[in-house]
């Protein structure tokens, strides 16, 4: 079993940035492959990135590409989202997900799941 908590969050102006944490227990975190969705009242939960298992592998959402950095460190149980020029948009709770297998874009495919953190980017 793996417990995620996330921190980082906040509030901030446009054009700011945020890096979010998301602390992992267990021995097994390197093995799991990461990802950060956010989501918003009344819509679905969106994938914003991934890593896979080594860190060597990311993947983005064409909406954050450019702006937000996913990356890990298996030594200290961490996975981190840099997230930079920051729109408006981009206000959601965000959360930090493991997966064994399957489409790292799907938030089926993740089996433990943090308890969010909520990002404000004020216009």
């Amino acid at each position: 079993q793996v417990q995620l908590v996330e921190s980082g969050g906040g509030l901030v102006q446009a054009g700011g940035s945020l890096r979010l944490s998301c602390a992992a227990s267990g021995r097994t975190f390197g093995t799991y492959g990461m990802g950060w969705f956010r989501q918003t009242p009344g819509k679905e939960r969106e994938f914003v990135t991934a890593i896979n298992w080594s860190g060597g592998r990311t993947y983005y959402a064409d909406s954050v590409k450019g702006r937000f950095t996913i990356f890990r460190d298996n030594a200290k149980n961490t996975v981190y989202l840099q997230m930079n020029s920051l729109k408006f948009d981009d206000t959601a709770v965000y959360y930090c997900a493991a997966r064994a297998s399957g489409d790292y874009w799907r938030p089926e495919s993740h089996l433990y799941w943090g308890q969010g953190t909520q990002v404000t980017v004020s216009s």
